[in-house]
This record gives structure tokens, sequence and C-alpha cells, in this order.
């Protein structure tokens, strides 16, 4: 059974028993949501999503490419793998480092 999280996202087909999956379990989304790029899958159940974006520099008039990699909780039911444009949505901290969950993919390179 899905359950609705209170965002406009699409549940995925595929379902899971993950206890931290925001469709499948119990874990509460709220606040801030987030795109960005799959850059490393390699640990168990998470992701690292890169974001890039501008920030103005007033000294020089000018913008400057930056970069922020957020860690976040990937339910086996999306299937996230390196490459995907993904969506986050913040949560309660599941770990030390991780405050975010996985909510929608759409795959191949940003």
């Amino acid at each position: 059974m899905t359950r609705n999280i209170g965002l406009r996202f699409k549940p995925p087909p595929k379902t899971c028993d993950d206890k931290l999956c925001p469709f499948h379990g119990s874990l509460k989304v709220r606040k801030r949501t987030l795109t960005g790029t799959v850059a490393s899958s390699k640990m168990k159940g998470t992701v690292t999503v890169e974001r890039d974006y501008l920030h103005y520099v007033p000294k020089y008039m000018r913008y400057e490419r930056r970069r922020s990699r957020i860690m976040a909780h990937s339910p086996p039911c999306l299937e996230v793998k390196e490459g995907d444009k993904v969506t986050i949505a913040e949560c309660r901290p599941i770990s030390k480092e991780v405050s975010f969950v996985v909510v929608e993919k759409s795959t191949g390179p940003s």
C-alpha cells in the first residue's frame, strides 16, 4: 500500500518493506525539496547527490559556480544509480550525515 507523503510526486511502481521509505514506510518528509544528480551510490541505502549552483560575488559583479554534496537515503523501490537526476526531500536526521530522502528519479544525465 502506498502512503500519501503530502508532496506532488508519483509513488514508485515497485513496493518495498523499508521502514525509512516515505511511500511504503513511516518516514515523514518536511520543508525543503532539492534536485540534483547522483554522484555516488556505493554506500548501502545511501546516495550522494551533487548540486551545481551560481553564487553572486558583489566585489567583481560576477557569478561563480559552486557545488554542494548532500547525503540522502535511497529507498530500494526507486532503484537509483549514478548519473540519475533525482529529487530529494528533507526529513528527520537518519544518521550523522543523512537528513534527506530520495522521493523521485528521472534517468539519464542532468
